[in-house]
């Protein structure tokens, strides 16, 4: 069995190589959508006197013909400890056997895939046309996000907003020095959200984005909401947008939309689909330029299974 460090994971593949982990990602979904998958549900482990949780999340798939299994928390207060926010490990078995062909770090393929399933959404339901970027929250998987939907959509201005600016000015940092990509800071929320494609990347437990704010024809990935009760967006946005998830028992648990459906703001009759669906074409994209899109971003397996797949057959060679 390969035992394979976060080190050799960023070795093996690089941001600059963002791009492959989009395809693979697009690919997870259109085999999702194919139904020729099995993903049961993560389960969670609730830490609530240390304000954080451990998820598992098994995979498998009949093109690759092996499964995944990722061990991954979250733990919000971890950055003032010195430790990320998240972290994982990923178990790969060949299905055929079961044999575990590898241990490997997750935490970076956690962050490239995720940044990969918001530029497929951006791709499918952003406007074409978009040229601007409004970012939320400076923290890691803001660095994914914006990576991967400048390969998707040609950006011409990033703004960033986040309460602690030291944040954005290590996010600035490290774009410039591996993307060569500048952003601004956003001196507001509304500034950051009055853009094209928002995306939304923090722990908030309460909207931060009020639906005046919004302009028609933007388009949100929603990656925040990862947990029961956590909100980024006022209800009422979800209210005038084309919701579109990525699967319905993690979404309705913990996603964007888990709040709304609670409080009876909004009902499943008020999903417009998943992102599979829109991907294999069983359901359109953007149909205009002025309707708002939310892609409601919990993470699938199937997302870590494909992307640890394309680290295992790169290390192989």
């Amino acid at each position: 069995m390969l035992f394979l460090s976060e080190e050799k994971i960023k070795e093996l593949l690089p941001l600059t190589d963002i791009s492959k982990v989009i395809e693979r990602v697009e690919k997870a979904f259109l085999n999702y959508g194919k139904g020729d998958v099995q993903m049961p549900t993560k389960n969670y482990l609730y830490f609530k006197e240390y304000n954080g949780d451990l998820r598992v999340m098994p995979a498998y798939s009949k093109e690759l013909g092996m499964a995944a299994t990722k061990i991954v928390n979250v733990h919000p207060q971890n950055p003032q400890r010195g430790l990320p926010t998240v972290m994982a490990v990923i178990i790969l078995n060949d299905a055929k056997t079961g044999v575990p062909m590898a241990f490997m770090g997750g935490t970076y393929i956690t962050g490239m895939r995720t940044g990969a399933a918001g530029a497929v959404a951006v791709k499918y339901l952003a406007r074409k046309e978009a040229r601007t970027l409004g970012v939320i929250g400076a923290g890691e998987q803001a660095l994914f996000q914006i990576a991967a939907i400048t390969k998707v959509r040609d950006i011409h201005d990033i703004f960033v907003y986040d309460i602690n600016p030291e944040k954005i000015e290590g996010l600035a940092k490290k774009l410039e020095e591996n993307l060569g990509i500048n952003i601004k800071t956003a001196p507001s929320i509304e500034k950051a959200v009055k853009t094209d494609i928002l995306v939304t990347v923090t722990p908030s437990r309460e909207p931060i984005v009020k639906k005046e704010y919004v302009l028609p024809g933007t388009h949100i990935n929603a990656i925040g909401a990862d947990a029961e009760g956590k909100e980024e967006l006022e209800s009422g946005i979800l209210k005038r947008a084309k919701i579109v998830i990525d699967e319905w028992s993690q979404a309705s648990h913990s996603g964007e939309i888990n709040v709304p459906l609670r409080q009876g703001v909004i009902k499943k009759d008020d999903i417009y689909g998943f992102l599979s669906e829109v991907v294999i074409g069983e359901k359109s994209g953007r149909e205009n330029d002025e309707e708002i899109t939310i892609f409601d971003s919990t993470g699938l397996a199937l997302q870590d299974l494909f992307t640890a797949n394309l680290v295992f057959q790169r290390i192989k060679k």
